[in-house]
């Protein structure tokens, strides 16, 4: 049984988001700070997070940030802030998905249900896809570079191997967008920049290989 971390420090949405997982047959555990969130998943087997940024003690992006530090673990940012540049900090620092209240209880779970599902079925396919000094270790869900083990998140994750899967091929943001954060996504395709940069980082020496493809997209060679 998955086990979803809940961190919202409205008690009455907090309890609601549970009911929805546990209908869906999560376990859940609930936190209402940031504080008391980065101990549990200290001390729990953490599947998946959906934290709100506005909490107490320790605001959303810290703990965000703090949990991307060790691991690739589904989050979803929780808020009722909408503005543009916040999404774009909460997937700067990693986040997979970013659901604005008032939002639907049984949406939000779906989508936490979509971002644990792609990581089940990558873990089932066997083998390795392999660029450069760049291996994807299918069956392990793991990516190393010169053999050394990189951490990324679920998102990096597919982007990484949906560009190596196409490599040599144009992929524009539009297409990157729907096919690696799926087509009931409604992002911005600043999203699309924001990961590549950061997927760039992560596979240097190797990075220069994603090239951008002016007023299009980008092409890994």
């Amino acid at each position: 049984m998955k086990t979803i971390l809940v961190i919202e420090d409205e008690m009455k949405l907090n309890e609601i988001i549970c009911d929805y997982l546990k209908g869906e047959g999560y376990k859940t555990v609930t936190a209402f700070d940031g504080e008391m969130a980065l101990n549990l998943f200290e001390t729990e087997n953490i599947d998946a997070v959906i934290l709100d940024i506005m909490i107490p003690k320790i605001d959303g992006w810290s703990v965000c940030r703090k949990i991307r530090q060790t691991s690739g673990i589904p989050i979803v940012m929780l808020t009722a802030r909408s503005e543009e540049d916040d999404k774009l900090m909460g997937f700067e620092l990693g986040a997979d998905e970013y659901v604005t209240k008032p939002f639907s209880p049984k949406v939000l779970v779906a989508r936490v249900s979509r971002l644990i599902s792609r990581i089940k079925d990558t873990s089932i396919e066997l083998g390795s896809i392999k660029w450069n000094g760049v291996t994807i270790q299918l069956g392990a869900h793991q990516v190393t570079v010169d053999d050394v083990l990189i951490e990324m998140t679920p998102k990096e994750y597919d982007l990484l191997k949906y560009l190596i899967e196409n490599k040599g091929i144009v992929l524009s943001r539009e297409l990157i967008l729907n096919k690696v954060w799926g087509y009931d996504f409604y992002g911005e395709l600043r999203v699309v920049d924001s990961h590549i940069k950061k997927v760039r980082k992560k596979i240097t020496p190797y990075n220069n290989g994603i090239k951008t493809v002016v007023k299009v997209g980008y092409r890994l060679d």
